[in-house]
């Protein structure tokens, strides 16, 4: 998996007025979960960029005060009008312990549906992943070449080395959609 550096400072007050005055000044209150206990942090807005806006799922090498902690993203606050990041949690990552993260699903190949005139739709852009942390993938790539016309590849028919899915077993993944000249096709067949 891919590692992001994440560079912080250690909050030391944490009330409303704080709060706001950081974000005035173009930073953003974190917090970092799961550990011995919970660290009170904050990082440059400018730094999240390269981190949020990205279809890759990250482990972040965070380095608070000189201390560094390894952790992935939990969940991100957003401005309900401007968008700006208000505040990001994050989840500390121990070698032998499991975590859930969700990570992209990629398909790869040219199936038999879409060369009959279907439409392939990806349904379900990332799945929930159950793993330690050594063993979690960057993406989950699924071959979708013997997939033919209104066919579609569920979570339960799934299994990947290393993981557990956590997604619901009936959840579609990815299927080959009939289009209307896919359908005219095999009325003029028959």
């Amino acid at each position: 998996m891919k590692v992001f550096e994440l560079k912080g400072e250690k909050r030391s007050d944490l009330g409303k007025k704080a709060t706001k005055a950081l974000r005035v000044a173009g930073n953003v209150p974190c917090v970092l979960y799961g550990g011995e206990e919970n660290v009170h942090f904050f990082v440059s807005e400018k730094a999240l960029a390269k981190l949020l806006y990205t279809p890759h799922v990250y482990i972040v090498k965070a380095v608070v005060d000189g201390k560094q902690y390894e952790a992935v993203m939990r969940e991100i606050q957003f401005h309900p009008v401007s968008d700006k990041v208000l505040h990001i949690d994050f989840y500390q990552l121990f070698p032998d312990k499991p975590v859930v993260v969700e990570v992209p699903v990629k398909l790869q190949g040219f199936s038999v549906g879409v060369q009959a005139g279907g439409k392939l739709v990806l349904n379900t852009r990332k799945l929930k992943v159950k793993s330690l942390p050594a063993q979690l993938p960057d993406e989950l790539t699924l071959d979708v070449t013997n997939l033919g016309l209104g066919k579609a590849i569920q979570v339960k028919e799934l299994a990947f080395e290393g993981v557990e899915l956590m997604n619901a077993k009936d959840v579609v993944v990815a299927q080959v959609k009939l289009t209307r000249a896919a359908r005219s096709g095999d009325a003029a067949k028959s």
